[in-house]
């Protein structure tokens, strides 16, 4: 394992010949072309619409592909489950973590390992609990039918009962479970795992805002998943989220600076774009006029309006952006909040930088048409982009806008879905590698993904040094990490399926949240979403 793995430094038929005739056989045969002519045309017109307005599926109806795409997807959260396991469907995992937290006196047992390793890191965890809330929040009627719902929010209170746990009094936030140059030096099942588990937090002496505010995005999304079905659950997610809120906004700092050890893994860029994330959903849960007041505020100097940028666990912006207009677009007396508009601009020219033909497209692609980004974890981008582009699609549709304008041409939502689709294609098997990215999914697949518990047999009773030779088998892993999306091809469109691989062959839990959302809209051809304000 590279310990930059997770940085993000950061396109002649045959001629019909009338016979001699009479005047009238001549003028038939005239009439026979112009009808022929006319139902060709038609037809061709019938098909460029549909292409324009569809997704070759009638409303309503299931897309098989990304139905069975989701229900495999779904899977690595129990997979990367730490805690003592409940119902477990996974024949190779057992319980694991069951002391983490006891330095502190807490129960932190629970939350998701991060990857292949047995690391628990809370900034990209909390951004899996956010994004899976936001996908279940605008895509929980399509994953119902297909029996993902529950599930899915299962692992979300997975999630978020560790963020709890994590949170033990107001200023005092507990981010990893672990220590990461310990746990890489160790090749072993979670379950056999016997090392120390160090505990790392922020405070008001150590503050660490980005931490905070994600963590507080986090609770708030959650609070609105599970309003109605346990409202208890909900507010006391809410409440966390209001004092982690505070926390940040009020010890301005960041993680990566107090807590140089981070830089290696998780490193941030800073911490605004975090304050402007938690600001907007705790404005979604509570509708507290004084959330919308600091986005409005503090717009100019965190919104970066006007630049598009990369939507990822550090780079929260463009996911901002695209909340926020989401309220353009569905709240009354909101749609000329002039506070609003600059994330309404910057969502729709992050919009118009995915569209390939848009006169202001990116140039940040593969010559298959992926967005790509960086070498680390390549497919984050594309799958978030593609996400954020479904959404704007469906609150486009949903609102009655028909057309995005760029530049001096103008879209229509489809193209945006057509975009995403793409992307999803490219991500299922359709590529110069034929290899489906999605462990589990197609005919092919990474068979020796960087993962220590698919490489390792169920049954063998490694320590931290003897489980290398697993790392360097020549034998394909011995169990599957269904629903793992691996890092992702390299710029030249080539993928390297070797374990030690981990820069193109390492899954994330937080990718998997992407790719949940991702495969959720587009299961039916959505054309509405339901506002959860």
């Amino acid at each position: 394992m590279h310990v930059h793995r997770h940085s993000d430094r950061s396109k002649g038929g045959e001629k019909m010949v009338a016979k001699s005739g009479s005047r009238c056989c001549c003028c038939c045969w005239f009439i026979g072309i112009i009808v022929v002519v006319a139902v060709v045309l038609a037809i061709v017109f019938t098909v460029k619409h549909r292409s324009n307005h569809s997704d070759d599926i009638a409303p309503g109806s299931t897309d098989k592909k990304y139905a069975d795409a989701l229900k495999i997807a779904m899977q690595f959260f129990d997979i990367q489950k730490s805690g003592k396991l409940e119902n477990n469907k996974i024949p190779w995992r057992g319980d694991s973590g069951l002391k983490d937290g006891s330095e502190a006196s807490l129960d932190l047992s629970k939350g998701l390992y991060d990857a292949g390793d047995h690391m628990k890191f809370g900034f990209p965890m909390a951004f899996t609990a956010t994004l899976l809330s936001w996908s279940i929040l605008e895509y929980g009627d399509h994953m119902n039918p297909l029996d993902q719902l529950d599930p899915a929010k299962d692992s979300l209170r997975w999630t978020t009962d560790f963020l709890i746990n994590a949170h033990p009094s107001p200023n005092v936030l507990y981010i990893q479970v672990g220590d990461p140059e310990t746990d890489h030096k160790c090749w072993d099942r979670p379950e056999t795992m016997s090392r120390n588990r160090t505990l790392t937090k922020i405070d008001e002496d150590t503050p660490g805002t980005e931490v905070a505010a994600e963590t507080a995005a986090a609770m708030a999304a959650a609070s609105l998943v599970f309003k109605e079905t346990d409202p208890k659950y909900s507010s006391t997610l809410l409440k966390h989220a209001k004092q982690l809120f505070d926390f940040a906004d009020n010890n301005r700092g960041s993680y990566s600076v107090n807590i140089p050890e981070v830089q290696s893994y998780y490193n941030s860029t800073g911490y605004g774009d975090e304050l402007l994330w938690a600001a907007s959903w705790l404005y979604h849960a509570t509708e507290d006029k004084a959330y919308l007041d600091f986005v409005s505020k503090n717009g100019d100097e965190f919104g970066n309006f006007g630049s598009p940028t990369w939507f990822s666990w550090d780079n929260k912006l463009p996911g901002t952006h695209v909340l926020l207009s989401r309220l353009t677009f569905f709240k009354k007396g909101l749609s000329g909040n002039n506070g609003l508009q600059g994330y309404k601009e910057t969502a729709e020219a992050v919009m118009c930088g995915l569209i390939p033909d848009s006169p202001t497209a990116t140039s940040s692609r593969t010559d298959g048409g992926l967005i790509w980004v960086a070498e680390w974890n390549a497919l984050q981008h594309p799958v978030s982009s593609a996400f954020l582009a479904t959404l704007y699609s469906d609150y486009m549709l949903t609102s009655g806008v028909d057309k995005l304008s760029c530049g001096d041409t103008s879209f229509k939502p489809s193209e945006l879905r057509k975009f995403a689709r793409s992307q999803a294609d490219y991500m299922l098997g359709e590529n110069p590698e034929k290899m489906s990215y999605l462990v589990g999914y197609g005919e092919r697949y990474p068979e020796f993904v960087h993962h220590r518990g698919a490489s390792i047999p169920g049954d063998a009773n490694t320590g931290c040094k003897d489980g290398f030779k697993w790392l360097n088998s020549d034998e394909s892993n011995p169990n599957v990490a269904y629903g793992a999306l691996v890092g992702g091809p390299f710029l030249n469109e080539t993928f390297i399926d070797a374990r030690n691989n981990s820069m193109q062959n390492e899954p994330s839990t937080y990718n998997s949240a992407l790719v949940v959302g991702l495969l959720s809209s587009l299961v039916t051809r959505s054309t509405s979403v339901e506002s959860f304000l």
